[in-house]
């Protein structure tokens, strides 16, 4: 195997690696926000609103995220919206990590057992003071686990905004490819800079289980 085109392309590598660590850093916050927000409204089980919100959730986790970038790149301008790029994939990507995240708070705000919300409310707690004092730490020890699959997921979901000429990570390494034909270590030096990303935040997502666990304990 020979590196050397692989090196001599490190600063384009760090480019595109820095890219879709800021795309993938942006869309899980706007997507975690968005999901909390989404889970907070249907726990309230406002009518028409509970039914807006899930069909959203429905149709965002239900349709695969590549059609979901093509239709805000390329279905939005004929409709009269222009989204560069950037708008583009960070739209799609944050609107399809809300799905899934409110889906896992959900299951994790079921999963609280209703005596204890039934408690709660007997000793005169408010909806806002029951959720955050009792449901929350509950909720987030069953739903950080599955939470932090989603994270990691998603940063390798970014790989699909190649498909709109977004200059991540994945689409520097097509370029290398078709430019020195080394297929196998331009794609190896991709894989291990999506682990430096991914398995950082698996480690850390196990040291908080621990905590919570002592804590809880």
């Amino acid at each position: 195997m020979n590196f050397a085109p692989v090196w001599a392309s490190r600063w384009l590598l760090l480019d595109s690696f820095l890219t879709t660590l800021f795309l993938s850093a942006i869309a899980i916050v706007v997507g975690t926000f968005v999901g909390t927000l989404v889970s907070v409204l249907r726990a309230l089980n406002i009518g028409v609103l509970n039914v807006i919100l899930r069909i959203y959730v429905e149709v965002f986790r239900g349709t695969p995220l590549l059609m979901q970038l093509f239709f805000v790149y390329f279905g939005l301008p004929m409709l009269g919206i222009e989204v560069d790029k950037f708008w583009a994939a960070f739209s799609a990507i944050s609107l399809y990590t809300g799905a899934y995240v409110a889906e896992v708070l959900r299951a994790g705000v079921e999963a609280v057992p209703k005596g204890q919300v039934e408690a709660a409310t007997a000793l005169g707690l408010s909806f806002g003071q029951r959720l955050w004092y009792v449901v929350r730490p509950q909720a987030l020890r069953v739903a950080l686990p599955p939470l932090v699959g989603v994270y990691v997921a998603i940063i390798k979901d970014t790989s699909l905004a190649t498909v709109i000429g977004y200059n991540e990570l994945m689409r520097r390494a097509m370029e290398l490819v078709l430019q020195y034909g080394r297929p196998l270590e331009v794609l190896l030096t991709v894989g291990c800079l999506y682990f430096i990303i991914c398995f950082p935040i698996s480690k850390f997502s196990e040291w908080i289980e621990r905590r919570l666990a002592r804590n809880g304990a």
